[in-house]
C-alpha cells in the first residue's frame, strides 16, 4: 500500500461519517486552491485533516520500493540495483540556456524504474564507473511522471546517489538475464542474451528532427537456434571489441521488444548496455580475394576466401584492395574483425603473396539442402525459373525493386532474391544458364523455407 493509500485509511477511521469519495473531493478542491505546481495529493491530505481538526501522522519509512512510488512522491529514499546507464547528454531550453540530463535505469524485486539526473547530477562521481548489478541508494529524489505515465525518479539539487557494498535482497543482475528464445511481445528493461547471428553493420541516417544519427544492426540467436532481428538506435562500432567471432556472446542491458515485419524484434538506445565476447589482439590475415566492387557511394567492398574455407567480406575505407584482382593472395592486418567481416582503413596493410593453402572458388562450394540460416555461401546451379523482376512498396511508404529466380542443384531446389541494387545482378541470366552465386545470404522465406539473398558483397558468375 502507498503512503497516500495509508493517509487515506486513517483518515477514513478518524471520521467514519465521511466517504472516501468525500475526501477526494475536497483534496481537489485544495489543490485547485492552492495552485498548481505546490501541493500533491499526498501533502492535500493532511490540509484537508486539519480542517477537520483531525491529526494524521505520516509513516516514516527509511526506504521505498519501486512498485510504491506516486506521482508527486518527495523525499524518495530507496535501495536498487543499476540495469543501465546513459552518458551525459546537453540540451537547449526555449530561452537558449543549457542543462545537462543523464539516465539510469534501475531494478529491485518486482519493479523497474528510470532515474533522472539533472545537471550538475549528471556528472556525479564515481557514476562513470557504475555497472550492470551495482547496489545503489537513491536519497531524497522525487518522482515525476514520464511520456508515459509513469513514474520517473529525479534527482535534482538536493537528492544524492551513493553507491553500496553492504548486503541486499535485491537479485543480483545474473538472475535478470533472459535467452533471446524467451523474449515477449512489448517487453522494456530487459536483460536479453544469445549469440552473434549475423555480421554487425551501421545504420547512419537523418532522424526525424533532421539531424544525422546512427544505430548498430544485427542478429541474435537463441537457444531454439531462430534469429531475432536488433536495433540498437544511438550505436556505432566505437562500443564494440576490435575482434569478434562468428558465434559470440552477446548481453544486451536495457532493452525493449516490439514486432516488426519479421517478427519480434529487440530495440535498445543509447543508454543500452552491450557486452559482446571480443578480443582487442588482431592478427594478420592470408585470403584469396574472389570480388572488387564499388557501390554507388564509392565505397569498395570485396569478398575473399580464408584458408579454413570460410567467405569472408572485407570493407575497405581506405581505398586499398582496388589495385588487386579476382584470385589475388592478400596477407592483410585489419583494423576490426566482425565475424566473417573485416575491415579495412588507413591504418591497415594489405600485401599480395604467393600461397597455394587457400582455397580456389570450387572448393568452397555449398550444396542447397546444406546451408543454413543467417551464414554466406557460394553455390553453384541451374536457373528453373528466369529472373522476374517487381516493384515492392516497404511499410515506410517506398517502393523498391525486388528480382527473383529459381535455381536447383543435384540436392535441392532454392529462390534466388535480390533487392534494390542487387536485383540488376540477375538481368542478364535465363532459364538453363549454369551460375556460380558467390557471398549469398540464407534467410527466412515463406512457409518455413530459406531463401539466398543477394548482397552488396555478390558476385554472380554465368558458367555455360
Amino acid at each position: 500500500m502507498s503512503e497516500f493509500e495509508e493517509l487515506i485509511s486513517k483518515l477514513l477511521e478518524k471520521v467514519p461519517e465521511l466517504s472516501r469519495s468525500v475526501i477526494e473531493e475536497r483534496i481537489n478542491e485544495k489543490k485547485e486552491k492552492v495552485g498548481a505546481g505546490y501541493l500533491t495529493d499526498q501533502g492535500a491530505i493532511f490540509l484537508v485533516a486539519a480542517d477537520l481538526g483531525v491529526t494524521l501522522e505520516q509513516s516514516q519509512k527509511s526506504e521505498v520500493a519501486i512498485k510504491d512510488l506516486y506521482i508527486g512522491a518527495k523525499e524518495v529514499t530507496l535501495e536498487s540495483r543499476v540495469l543501465n546507464i546513459s552518458p551525459t547528454k546537453q540540451f537547449t531550453k526555449k530561452d537558449g540556456s543549457s542543462f545537462s540530463l543523464r539516465t539510469i535505469t534501475v531494478y529491485d524485486n518486482n519493479s523497474t524504474a528510470s532515474v533522472k539526473l539533472w545537471d550538475e547530477k549528471a556528472n556525479l562521481p564515481g557514476l562513470d564507473e557504475l555497472k550492470p548489478g551495482d547496489l545503489i541508494k537513491i536519497i531524497k529524489a522525487y518522482v515525476k511522471s514520464d511520456l508515459t505515465g509513469a513514474p520517473t525518479i529525479n534527482i535534482g539539487s538536493g537528492a544524492s546517489i551513493e553507491t553500496s557494498e553492504s548486503e541486499s535482497d535485491i537479485v543480483s543482475i545474473d538472475s535478470k538475464i533472459t535467452d533471446v528464445s524467451e523474449i515477449k511481445e512489448d517487453q522494456r528493461d530487459l536483460i536479453v542474451t544469445g549469440t552473434l547471428g549475423s555480421a554487425m553493420s551501421l545504420l547512419e541516417f537523418t532522424n526525424s528532427k533532421g539531424q544525422p544519427s546512427k544505430a548498430l544492426k544485427f542478429r541474435l540467436r537463441g537457444q531454439n537456434k531462430n534469429l531475432v532481428n536488433v536495433v540498437l538506435w544511438g550505436k556505432d562500432e566505437s562500443i564494440l571489441p576490435k575482434i569478434i567471432s562468428q558465434d559470440a556472446k552477446v548481453k544486451l542491458f536495457g532493452v525493449r521488444t516490439k514486432t516488426g515485419m519479421q517478427g519480434l524484434e529487440i530495440h535498445g538506445n543509447d543508454a543500452t548496455l552491450v557486452d559482446v565476447e571480443g578480443d582487442t589482439e588482431i592478427q594478420p590475415v592470408i585470403l584469396r580475394l574472389l570480388a572488387v566492387e564499388k557501390d554507388q557511394s564509392g565505397s569498395i567492398t570485396g569478398l575473399a576466401i580464408d584458408k579454413s574455407k570460410k567467405i569472408v567480406r572485407i570493407t575497405d575505407v581506405a581505398d586499398t584492395i582496388g589495385s588487386f584482382t579476382k584470385d589475388d593472395i592478400l596477407e592483410c592486418m585489419p583494423s576490426k574483425i566482425f565475424g566473417n567481416t573485416i575491415q579495412i582503413d588507413q591504418d591497415s596493410f594489405v600485401r599480395k603473396i604467393e600461397d597455394d593453402s587457400i582455397p580456389t572458388i570450387s572448393e568452397i562450394r555449398t550444396k542447397i539442402t546444406d546451408v543454413t540460416e543467417g551464414n554466406d555461401y557460394s553455390v553453384e546451379a541451374i536457373v528453373l525459373k528466369a529472373p522476374e523482376r517487381k516493384e515492392i512498396q516497404t511499410k515506410n511508404g517506398d517502393n523498391v525493386q525486388l528480382s527473383e529466380m529459381f535455381v536447383e542443384d543435384d540436392s535441392g531446389q532454392v529462390w534466388i532474391k535480390g533487392w534494390r541494387q542487387q536485383a540488376d545482378l540477375m538481368d542478364n541470366f535465363t532459364l538453363g544458364d549454369i551460375i556460380t552465386i558467390i557471398g549469398v545470404n540464407a534467410r527466412p522465406g515463406l512457409e518455413g523455407k530459406l531463401d539466398l539473398v543477394l548482397t552488396p558483397y555478390s558476385k554472380i558468375i554465368k558458367k555455360n
